[in-house]
C-alpha cells in the first residue's frame, strides 16, 4: 500500500508504477521512440524522488557519498557540467546469468532496483548521463528521463546476451541522456564496434552538443567494449576503431571530448594506454583523485560469483585534458560501505560504482594541444 501525498504526487505514482510492467513493451518501441518530449508533461525531480523513497521504504538508506574539490582556484564564467557514468547491470543479465552468489534474488526485484537506480541518478542531477546494460529504456529510462527534461538515445546490443534469458526486456545496449535546457544537440553517431575488420557486438553513442550558455560545442560518448578475460586484443581493436571514429567527429581534437565507459579493461591493459596516448590527448578524470594525480581508483566493480571474488577497475570518464578541467569528482563507496558480500545489494542496484565529475570549459579556447 501506498500512503496518499497529494494529487500530484498520487498522479506521478501511477506513471512510475506504470514502468514497473515491462510485458508490452515489445509491442509499443515504434511509438515510444517517436515520443515528442514538448507533448509530455514534465516531471518534477523532487516529486520522483518522494515517490522512490516511498517504495525504498523498507530498503536501508542510499550510501552517502562526498565530491572531492580538484581545482580550487580556476575561474570559470559559466555553470560546472556534470556527467555522470555508469553500468547499471540489465535486469535479465542479473536475475538470469551473473550468478552473484552473496546477493539475495530479493534485492534484485526490478520494482525496487529500478526506484535505487533513479534515485541516484536524481541524487546527483548530472547534466550528461551515460549508462550501459540499458534493458528497460523504453518502459522506463525513456519516459521517465524525457519527462525530466533530457534528450534520450539508445543504441543496443545486435546480439545482446538479454534474450537469452527467460523473460526478458529485450536487449541491452548503450544510452545516452543530456539536459535539453543546457545542450542543443548539433549531430548524434551511432557506431557498431569494430575488430580486426569485423563488426562486433559492441556498439558506442557519440554526440555533439552545443551548450547553450557558453556557444562552445562538446562531445559525449558513450560505450561498453567486450567483456572477460582472454579477450584483451579484441577490447584493444574495439578502443583503437572508437578512437578513429571520434577523431573524426572532434575534427581532430577541435572539439573538446568526454569518453564514459565500461571497457572491462584494467588500467594495465593496451586498450587504456590508447585511450592515454591518443591523439585527442585524453586523460582518466578519476586518476584525478589519487595523491599523485596517475593512478586509476583500486575498484568501480567489486561481485562475488561462484568463481571467487571480483575486484576490478573498469569503469573510465575520459576528457580532453587541453580543453577541459576537471572542477570535483564524486568519492568511491569504502570497502566497509560496500560490505562483506559486496555488490549488488540492498543498498546499491548495480555490481559497478557510478562515477561522477564536473567539467568546467578550459577559458583559453585556442590552446588546443
Amino acid at each position: 500500500a501506498v500512503c496518499s501525498m497529494g494529487n500530484s504526487t498520487s498522479r506521478l505514482y501511477s506513471v512510475l508504477a506504470k514502468t514497473l510492467s515491462s510485458g508490452a513493451v515489445s509491442q509499443h518501441q515504434d511509438c515510444l521512440e517517436q515520443l515528442d518530449p514538448a507533448q509530455l508533461d514534465p516531471i518534477d525531480p523532487k516529486d520522483l524522488l518522494e515517490e522512490c523513497q516511498v517504495v525504498l521504504q523498507k530498503r536501508p538508506p542510499r550510501f552517502q557519498r562526498n565530491f572531492v574539490n580538484l581545482k580550487k582556484n580556476i575561474a570559470s564564467n559559466h555553470r560546472p557540467i556534470r556527467v555522470m557514468q555508469w553500468n547499471i547491470l540489465a535486469q535479465a543479465l542479473g536475475e538470469g546469468k551473473d550468478n552473484f552468489v552473496q546477493c539475495p534474488m530479493e534485492a534484485l526485484k526490478w520494482e525496487e532496483r529500478k526506484c535505487l537506480i533513479l534515485e541516484e541518478i536524481l541524487a546527483y542531477k548530472p547534466d550528461i548521463l551515460c549508462l550501459q546494460e540499458v534493458d528497460h529504456y523504453f518502459d522506463t529510462f525513456e519516459p521517465l528521463l524525457s519527462r525530466l527534461g533530457y534528450q534520450c538515445t539508445f543504441f543496443p546490443k545486435p546480439w545482446s546476451p538479454c534474450l537469452d534469458v527467460e523473460h526478458n526486456n529485450g536487449p541491452d545496449g548503450c544510452a545516452l541522456f543530456f539536459l535539453r535546457e543546457r545542450f542543443q544537440l548539433v549531430s548524434s553517431a551511432n557506431i557498431r564496434l569494430t575488430a580486426m575488420k569485423l563488426k562486433t557486438n559492441q556498439v558506442a553513442i557519440a554526440q555533439t552538443l552545443r551548450c547553450r550558455e557558453t556557444g562552445r560545442l562538446l562531445c559525449a560518448a558513450v560505450t561498453h567494449l567486450k567483456a572477460r578475460t582472454g579477450w584483451e586484443r579484441f577490447r584493444s581493436a574495439q578502443g583503437c576503431d572508437l578512437l578513429r571514429n571520434l577523431e573524426g567527429i572532434t575534427q581532430g581534437a577541435e572539439i573538446p571530448l568526454i569518453v564514459c565507459g565500461d571497457f572491462n579493461a584494467e588500467p594495465t591493459e593496451e586498450v587504456y594506454r590508447e585511450f592515454s596516448n591518443s591523439s585527442l590527448n585524453l586523460n582518466s578524470a578519476y586518476k584525478l583523485l589519487s595523491p599523485d594525480g596517475q593512478s586509476e581508483p583500486p575498484y568501480t566493480t567489486w561481485k562475488i560469483r561462484p568463481s571467487g571474488e571480483c575486484r576490478h577497475t573498469l569503469d573510465y570518464i575520459w576528457y580532453s585534458q587541453h580543453a577541459l578541467n576537471v572542477t570535483s569528482a564524486l568519492g568511491l563507496l569504502t570497502e566497509e560501505q560496500i560490505g562483506p558480500n559486496r555488490l549488488p545489494s540492498f543498498n546499491y542496484p548495480s555490481d559497478h560504482l557510478s562515477l561522477v565529475c564536473d567539467f568546467s570549459f578550459n577559458q583559453d579556447p585556442d590552446r588546443l594541444l
